[in-house]
């Protein structure tokens, strides 16, 4: 707990520009500025050990799958990726990720089926076993092969003995307990005749023989197939086949099996001739016109599933001709003389048959087929003619179209997530199966620790999708095509082609107020639409507004303005002006996109369903054959009924009751008189006159303002600002020509193909150079950042509105929009909105000259407000109310508006509030009004800020902050104490940095993979809770009963159960594996998973290892009391031999 002691009034009014290049205040939190007249005491209640940082659960589909298990008992499932990753599914809710620390991929998986854990093979050739009976999974052991890579990995059910097939063709036998390599192996040359003169290749395929487990079958890459008597060690029989292997599947009964090939085929053998296949087919082979076969693609695995009631079940991938081009991937299902093909809509990784039993050596009766494809993941059910699939309860389909931007929302209202879902139900798809999802293992439950949170993604076809992420889990709730408001656009021609998006629609970011349920999206085409929420569908026509905000290079600052203006130093540096803007020469091929938007509105009436209806289109319009700056920022009141933007040109607010523009100018424009630069005219044909405020601009250039404008009302401010292209130009003489020639000069067109932020690239303006581009990260406030070339343009990065003081003199708050730039200047514009509900619709928003507050090093990323006790002060709001509802007389539809005050008392009212500003570099505390700077807190020097938020973390209040060097920070309020400073990511991902975003309760998220988001908590409690939030993976079941197989079966069958593998791959009998062939490394596993594991199979393994030491240790003993006994009998030997001898030629006299 900390007071604080700092001044509310009759301090030096100063001017805002006198404070801005030395701030009253250190970097020290705590100092006071002046001598106190008024005390204000802020009770700070967040100290370091309220915040710990910790991944709490990843949602989506795994990026880049390589391998894929089931554990048929457990029924979970686990997929493996290229980056190294395992994800593990059960039931809805049970969903756990885990990172290999070495980051290569899982080529194979094994579940111990009932055991609670997992066996995993990656690609630098280490197996690892992990633990799954603690919420948080952990590896126990791993193996590092040396001299072999791993090709092949089988674990027979209920054994301890893994079977590692080799590159080299050799297959050798690891101990799962102890992790140690056995003695005994079975080598390539051994397995194949002597007389063979070729490798046969890696091995591709191992399996115990369901009719003998002390039969092995080895299946090698060039066609040769070998069953190996482990106890005989000898082959029992070879094959070779002329066509390479892929993948072998037995008959429960173990008297034949089939293996697909590399031409397409399938080949059926029987072990009671081996000498060729009985049955060779092609599935998707047609025999031509001169009578060969088709040649067929490879088919890559294939599965033999018996059934009790009908005929085997064939299933495989691939093999399909190779003259049908274009074809998808497809899994083939042949069941009897039927052949289904299932086309996908990716290329298939794996896919896995689930079956009833655990035991091949039984029938299999198949009810599901899991098909893990490049980016989905499928399950079929086949105990339906039809194949239906089944609906995934997973949020698989994050990455149906590249998510583009992201929005997470805590503590919303509690209704918004039924009526969302209610509309979205509408919407969804049909035709599944009707059987519950078959991967229902493990156990989760709904924790006490839970609030309604909603996660808002932008994609780059569109759409939107409303995520309800509640209680750790995801699940989409509704769907918004913002496409729809749109004429589809046609192809262009010319320049105009160069430039047009591949994704014209791609969201950039996204504005909500959940309490109006009023949503706002920025598009990358420089268009916004405004949505309202309506459970009744309508027929509407959507108003559109066309706004100019274009710049002219006219302006070049001069050297000797350089050396007083060091953010202006490059020669090519211009300064943004207001100018009167000439229509280009219809001649030209520029001409025709003079005046006109990227896209077209619908400009028809349009019947809009239940759900978000678009009610307003924003859309800046070209101008001289230049398309518009993207926009930066943005922010909507639904009290105030007001929408502002920004981009590099200006600033721009609608008022979106009234469907008119009341302010569009340039940034140069908005800071009138009050410009820290004093930026200057320079072109010699300019006549405009000084501006020193809104009010004066708007009194000037009225008449110029209605000539220009295309927008419905005529009473609104229109400008231009320069702003150069990305790439620096070179001076150019300032004659009348000089600034039309450069107009149009080398620069990036501002309109690049719209790819996701999981591809590290969201269409924005590059810098000047490389260089700069990646060291800055392209700064933007809808991904975090601002995409400015800040040498030469200045940006409008961050806008709030709030009600705030917007003069020093002003005894009460009144509504203000907060701006910031990308030169860390804070601007505050005050406005008058009638608060009548009839004259809210028919007087018009006034707005007052703005006024500089105060600067901060780097952009401006974020404005908060605090009332005098330290609490947060919300935005006010509108009550969200049906506007197509049927009209009730009794209760007629007006709006109620909530406004929270500073401070509920009268006394402490015109004490004013705090209002937090955070910059790229820095965060600054100001009181209101008079603009005194209480705190500052220089966040980083060597980096700087991505993303900012004030959010509430045990209520109270805290100031997160995320960097581009990965650090996440969190800061005290209004002291801004450093709390919490974690180097959470050790390399900054663009992806991420365009996509990391904070919300309330301590939680943040960002864009992990393309297909994938990460949950993040900073919360000390959250991290507390996150067992009792996590789902348990293993819970105990009984181990299925092997069915009786009767004694003539038992008799005939085989000796599989007579098979002692401790006998034969122990240390006693097999030795001990070569140690430069495998090296164990132990794993280091927490206490946690220590604890957890005693009970479990962790302990049972532990004291099985302890055991075999033992045994081991005895053995040892044995062997050398073993030698020292035939070292002494071999002595008495030689002695008995010495004096027979000796003794062989005496008579008995002689003795």
């Amino acid at each position: 707990m900390k007071k604080f002691r700092k001044v509310l009034d009759g301090l030096t009014t100063s001017s805002p520009g006198g404070t801005i290049g030395s701030p009253s205040c250190g970097s020290a939190a705590g100092t006071p500025t002046a001598t106190p007249t008024k005390e204000i005491d802020v009770q700070e209640t967040l100290v370091s050990e309220n915040f710990q940082l910790c991944k709490t659960v990843r949602h989506g589909f795994p990026y880049q799958p390589t391998a894929l298990a089931f554990d048929p008992v457990q029924k979970i499932l686990a997929v493996g990726s290229r980056t190294g990753g395992i994800r593990i599914l059960g039931r809805p809710g049970v969903d756990c990720y885990c990172q290999h620390d070495s980051g290569a991929a899982v080529l194979h998986l094994q579940f111990l089926i009932n055991e609670g854990a997992l066996v995993t093979a990656c690609a630098d050739d280490t197996l690892h076993l992990w633990n799954l009976r603690q919420r948080r999974p952990a590896v126990l052991h791993s193996l590092k092969f040396n001299r072999e890579r791993i090709t092949f990995c089988h674990l027979p059910f209920q054994s301890k003995w893994l079977y590692v097939g080799t590159e080299r063709g050799n297959t050798h036998i690891v101990n799962i307990e102890s992790f140690i390599l056995s003695g005994y192996v079975i080598m390539w040359n051994k397995a194949i005749e002597l007389s063979t003169k070729t490798h046969p290749g890696p091995v591709v395929h191992l399996s115990d023989s369901p009719k003998d487990e002390g039969k092995l079958l080895i299946g090698f890459e060039s066609g040769t197939i070998v069953q190996w008597d482990l106890r005989g060690k000898k082959a029992d029989f070879r094959i070779y086949y002329d066509e390479a292997i892929h993948s072998v599947g037995w008959h429960h009964e173990g008297k034949q099996f089939m293996c697909s090939h590399s031409d397409g085929s399938l080949s059926m053998w029987n072990l009671r001739n081996t000498t060729r296949p009985f049955q060779v087919t092609f599935p998707h082979g047609k025999i031509q016109k001169d009578g060969k076969k088709e040649s067929c693609k490879p088919i890559l695995k294939v599965e033999y599933k018996t059934s009790r009631n009908s005929e085997p079940f064939v299933i495989f991938s691939g093999g399909l001709s190779y003259d049908k081009a274009g074809r998808r991937p497809t899994l083939t299902i042949m069941h009897g003389k039927a052949i289904t093909v299932l086309e996908m809509d990716y290329p298939i990784v794996e896919f896995m048959a689930l079956c009833e039993t655990p035991y091949n050596n039984e029938v299999q009766e198949p009810y599901a087929v899991v098909v893990l494809l490049e980016k989905d993941l499928i399950v079929v059910d086949l105990t339906q003619s039809n194949f239906p699939v089944f609906e995934n309860p997973y949020p698989m389909d994050i990455h149906e179209s590249p998510v583009t931007c992201t929005a997470y929302f805590a503590d919303c209202p509690p209704n918004i997530i039924p009526i969302l879902y209610s509309i979205g139900a509408k919407h969804k798809k049909t035709g599944y199966s009707q059987k519950e999802w078959p991967v229902a293992g493990g156990l989760w439950t709904l924790g006490s620790h839970t609030y309604p949170e909603i996660i808002v993604t932008g994609h780059a076809d569109g759409s939107i999708k409303f995520w309800d992420a509640s209680a750790i889990t995801l699940q989409m709730l509704y769907k918004l095509k913002t496409s729809k408001a749109f004429e589809k656009p046609k192809p262009a021609e010319g320049r105009a082609a160069e430039l047009v998006e591949e994704d014209p629609f791609a969201i950039q970011m996204v504005s909500w107020c959940p309490q109006s349920r009023i949503f706002c999206v920025v598009g990358i085409s420089a268009h916004i639409i405004l949505y309202r929420f309506s459970k009744y569908d309508a027929n509407t026509q959507i108003v559109s507004l066309e706004v100019r905000l274009q710049y002219e290079a006219e302006d070049v600052i001069s050297p000797s303005e350089n050396e007083n203006n060091p953010c202006f130093s490059e020669s090519g540096s211009q300064s943004p002006q207001t100018h009167h803007q000439h229509p280009a020469s219809p001649g030209t091929p520029e001409g025709n996109k003079d005046s006109t938007p990227c896209i077209k509105v619908k400009d028809r009436m349009v019947r809009v369903p239940p759900g978000y209806q678009a009610e307003l289109v924003i859309q800046l319009l070209w101008v001289d054959g230049e398309p518009p700056q993207q926009i930066t920022s943005l922010d909507i009141n639904s009290a105030y009924g007001l929408l502002a933007f920004g981009n590099c040109n200006g600033l721009a607010v609608v008022d979106y009751l009234q469907k008119t523009i009341l302010l569009c100018m340039s940034t140069l424009d908005v800071y009138g008189a009050a410009d820290p630069y004093q930026r200057l005219t320079r072109s010699p044909r300019r006549n405009r006159q000084s501006t020193s405020g809104l009010t004066e601009l708007s009194d000037n250039q009225q008449s110029i303002d209605m000539e220009r404008s295309k927008s419905p009302t005529s009473d609104h401010v229109n400008g231009h600002c320069t702003s150069p292209t990305s790439q620096p130009k070179p001076r150019v003489p300032m004659g009348p020509e000089g600034p039309r020639l450069t107009r149009r000069g080398a620069g990036r067109p501002p309109f690049r193909k719209a790819q996701s932020a999981a591809c590290m690239e969201i269409s924005l303006p590059v810098s000047h150079t490389e260089e700069s581009r990646e060291n800055s990260f392209s700064r933007s406030r809808s991904s975090s950042v601002s995409s400015i070339d800040r040498d030469t343009k200045e940006a409008i990065t961050t806008l709030q509105f709030g009600e705030s003081f917007g003069r020093k003199s002003d005894a009460l708050p009144t509504p203000c929009l907060w701006v910031g730039t990308s030169l860390g200047v804070v601007l505050l514009i005050p406005m008058s909105i009638p608060t009548d509900n009839e004259e809210r619709m028919e007087e018009p928003v006034t707005i007052g000259p703005s006024g500089m507050v105060l600067m901060l090093k780097g952009s401006v990323l974020h404005f908060s407000f605090l009332d005098c006790m330290g609490a947060l002060i919300q935005s006010p709001h509108e009550v969200w109310r049906d506007l197509n509802a049927p009209e009730d007389p009794d209760r007629p539809r007006r709006r109620k508006l909530v406004h929270f005050s500073p401070s509920s008392s009268q006394d402490n009212y015109g004490e004013g509030h705090l209002a937090v500003v955070c910059s790229e570099k820095q965060a600054k505390v100001i009181l209101m009004p008079s603009q005194s700077c209480l705190f500052v807190h220089n966040i980083t020097e060597s980096s700087f800020v991505l993303r900012a938020d004030v959010v509430s973390v045990c209520n109270s209040v805290c100031l997160a902050c995320f960097c581009a060097n990965g650090h996440v920070m969190t800061l005290s309020l209004p002291s801004l104490r450093p709390l919490m400073d974690v180097n959470y990511l050790p390399m900054t991902d663009m992806r991420i940095a365009r996509t990391f975003c904070f919300t309330n309760g301590g939680q943040a998220l960002y864009l992990s993979s393309p297909t994938e988001i990460q949950r993040i908590t900073y919360s000390q409690e959250m991290f507390d809770n996150l067992q009792e939030m996590l789902g348990e993976l293993f819970t105990p079941i009984e181990t299925p009963e092997a069915q009786n197989r009767g004694f003539l079966k038992g008799f005939f069958g085989g000796n599989s159960h007579n098979f002692d593998r401790e006998e034969l791959f122990g240390e006693t009998s097999a030795g001990k594996g070569s140690r430069s062939l495998a090296q164990h490394i132990p794993g280091q596993a927490g206490m946690e998973g220590m604890k957890v594991a005693a009970s479990g199979v962790v302990g049972d393994l532990a004291r099985a290892r302890i055991a075999l030491d033992e045994r081991g240790q005895r053995l040892g003993e044995l062997e050398d009391r073993t030698a020292l006994m035939m070292t002494s009998a071999e002595t008495f030997s030689k002695h008995a031999h010495g004096l027979m001898l000796k003794c062989k030629d005496k008579k008995w006299y002689q003795f």
